[in-house]
């Protein structure tokens, strides 16, 4: 039987200018929640960069280092770093193994990374990660519709509709910006 992956929920958005990214603070262990204010986002390269993780934790960080490593080997550039740490994750012996999910986003570029080679930037700079994902991203397509909120607005209330309707993801959210 396949072991399923139920993480956490990350949204990031581009909207107006103005790029923000988002997580919930719930941390599971199976089908206990054992904690209820974790950090799953960060901001990288002096702060020019935002990531959020989902999956396994101590995996999610062995990728955040190697991406910070990445986007000083490349000089903050995003796009290259992005890929090539797809590149060594999905050809590496160790890190072919990992169990996560980053979602990066830079002031002009969203992008989704997995541990398959996938590297996706959508065209609508909206990028969401982990089990309540999908509930995620679609409040926050139509957030950014509908409504006169600001990025960082989108994202909290994006992320609490999540929360609303996923089991693995609660409505202690943290959310980080970057301005022009």
């Amino acid at each position: 039987m396949e072991r399923k992956i139920r993480s956490t929920t990350i949204l990031g958005i581009i909207h107006n200018g103005t790029a923000a990214i988002g997580g919930d603070g719930q941390v599971t262990l199976g089908n206990s929640v054992m904690k209820h204010n974790s950090m799953k986002i960060r901001k990288l390269y002096n702060g020019k960069v935002l990531c959020g993780f989902a999956g396994s934790a101590a995996d999610a960080f062995a990728l955040l280092n190697r991406f910070e490593e990445k986007l000083e080997q490349f000089g903050g550039k995003v796009e290259r770093s992005v890929v090539e740490l797809a590149k060594d994750w999905r050809t590496d012996k160790f890190l072919r193994r990992l169990e996560a999910m980053l979602a990066v986003v830079s002031k002009d570029r969203t992008f989704v990374v997995s541990g398959t080679g996938d590297v996706i930037e959508p065209d609508d700079n909206i990028i969401a990660i982990g089990s309540g994902g999908m509930f995620a991203l679609a409040a926050a397509k139509m957030l950014k519709k509908y409504s006169n909120l600001s990025a960082e607005e989108i994202v909290e209330e994006a992320l609490k509709t999540a929360a609303d309707i996923c089991i693995y993801t609660n409505d202690k959210i943290n959310v980080e910006v970057l301005e022009k």
